[in-house]
């Protein structure tokens, strides 16, 4: 099954619970906050077959809920205007 991981950064606690268990796909980025390193945390890239058993575990395990699946790609992050 197609599964595509997006991270949620404004509910991130940065416990690095998800870097442990999915090192392949998860990581810290310049602010301190876990993402996808897939895609850019962009969810339209496919997770790897070999990491999908723990991407799932992760996503069980994030304490703040931040991980997000979908089976299929996310929509395209809209910019914020000022």
């Amino acid at each position: 099954m197609r599964r595509d991981v997006r991270y949620g950064k404004d509910t991130c606690i940065a416990c690095g619970t998800c870097g442990v268990i999915a090192p392949e796909v998860f990581e810290y980025d310049e602010s301190g906050f876990s993402q996808s390193v897939l895609d850019n945390n962009e969810g339209t890239q496919a997770v790897p077959e070999e990491v999908a058993e723990d991407v799932e575990e992760a996503y069980e395990a994030c304490p703040s809920g931040s991980i997000k699946l979908n089976d299929t790609p996310f929509k395209p992050k809209t910019p914020v205007s000022n």
